[in-house]
């Protein structure tokens, strides 16, 4: 996020998939240039590039080596906790179906709206929704934020309404909070997206935020920035014990000999001794010594290193981290059937139910137009469908929701896609059970 100031350096930037510009998306207007719609606009040339400090450049420029483990970005999904995390969450997610209700004085009622196609089969001509949300939601977790391009109709006969939903590149988004009125005062908050050597603005009614855990409610955080020495250590255990297998299982260690060798005796004779003692191929194999030469390995063991426990206290730091159960990544040391059940429905209430209420309320806000929800337009994610993949319990569910009066047997019906049946919009209820007003005879609660 960029706080303007008095000096205003241009930027550059969006992403359409196709390359086009948005239709809606505006070059960023200079401060000397004249307000002219569509009008290529001067921009200020400036040689020097800000980069941040994981930046790669930014390391090889200072002679770090960061190699193989660099978890920055996307690159944290090869460490394979981070990724079974990311998995869940987004499948978690993206699996429930959005449905658009209606209140009616009591009653609520699941009604067709115009998103209903985009938000329930395909928000755009790429993707599935289950996609869309997927990709939203892995976007989130790495980057902190993800955002989505709203399309709209241009023609007159539609203008207004939501063509399609896209969603874009997060690392290619920056926040412009506009407390100084460089940019006028109709508009607080502008997001600019790059687009190679251009950038476009676009307004908050123009985009979809959804935001990680924030620090200023306008820009979220990415869990792996903060977890990142964890995650780090996390693989380099991996690595560690790839290479350890890799090497055919054996040791480092020293040899001794009698004598000097010059550096590139000693350089050819490390390699030569390596090519015959390291690698799979070499596993089990006799390794040859010159006369006068003695091997001392130099031993530390896993145990030693305390490499288990290090990897499990990893995995609950992660998992923590992300929300995420130790059973749902298969880390079963403490489980028992009876709190597997009980950590995740945790998981449920404690974990989903917060991503469901940020999904919700950015997209009616943004999606339903005032009056709409004024006359009770509002969207759910659907998390009764868990129940699709237990059959027992969603009958055990409905049977007993209709046996208390809850449910007629024809809303049961409808949530199970069945037809309704003659005589199935009633209540029904034990008879054996009467309100206490009429036990205790008296016309009152008491």
């Amino acid at each position: 996020m960029i706080i303007i100031s008095k000096k205003l350096n241009l930027f550059r930037w969006f992403a359409r998939r196709d390359g086009s510009k948005p239709p809606e998306a505006e070059n960023l207007a200079h401060p000397e240039a004249s307000e002219t719609s569509g009008a290529e606009i001067p921009t200020q040339v400036d040689e020097s590039e800000a980069v941040t400090l994981s930046d790669r450049r930014l390391m090889e420029w200072l002679g770090i080596d960061i190699g193989v483990i660099n978890m920055h970005g996307a690159n944290a999904l090869k460490e394979a906790t981070v990724y079974a995390c990311i998995r869940i969450l987004s499948g978690a997610i993206a699996k429930l179906p959005i449905k658009i209700y209606k209140n009616e004085g009591d009653t609520r009622k699941s009604v067709q709206h115009d998103i209903s196609r985009l938000l329930k089969l395909r928000p755009n001509e790429y993707m599935t929704a289950l996609d869309f949300i997927r990709c939203l939601e892995v976007q989130r977790n790495i980057h902190g934020n993800a955002f989505v391009y709203i399309d709209f109709y241009t023609d007159r006969q539609r203008r207004g309404k939501i063509k399609g939903l896209y969603p874009i590149d997060a690392e290619r988004v920056k926040i412009y909070v506009n407390n100084n009125g460089i940019l006028g005062d109709s508009q607080k908050i502008w997001y600019v997206i790059s687009d190679g050597d251009r950038e476009y603005k676009l307004k908050p009614s123009e985009i979809l935020h959804f935001k990680n855990m924030s620090l200023d409610g306008l820009q979220g955080i990415s869990p792996l920035h903060y977890l990142r020495t964890t995650i780090e250590g996390a693989a380099a255990g991996n690595e560690y014990l790839s290479g350890f297998y890799k090497n055919g299982m054996t040791t480092k260690g020293i040899v001794h000999y009698v004598g000097d060798l010059n550096p590139e005796a000693e350089n050819n004779f490390r390699d030569k001794f390596e090519k015959m003692a390291n690698g799979l191929k070499n596993a089990h194999r006799i390794a040859m010594l010159p006369y006068g030469y003695q091997f001392q390995p130099l031993k530390m063991t896993m145990a030693d290193a305390q490499f288990i426990e290090n990897h499990n206290l990893s995995v609950r730091q992660i998992t923590a981290a992300f929300g995420v159960k130790l059973h749902q990544v298969n880390n079963l040391d403490r489980a028992t059937h009876t709190n597997i059940v009980q950590q995740q429905r945790e998981f449920y209430i404690d974990t989903t139910m917060e991503i469901f209420t940020m999904y919700e309320q950015e997209l009616m806000y943004k999606l339903f137009l005032p009056a709409e929800i004024d006359a009770g337009f509002y969207l759910r994610f659907n998390a009764d469908a868990v129940l699709r993949a237990d059959p027992e319990a969603r009958i055990t569910a409905l049977a007993r929701a209709v046996q208390a009066g809850i449910y007629t047997p024809n809303d049961a019906r409808e949530l199970e896609e069945k037809p309704p049946m003659s005589g199935g919009n009633m209540l029904y209820a034990n008879g054996g059970r009467r309100p206490l007003i009429e036990r205790n005879g008296r016309g009152d609660d008491s």
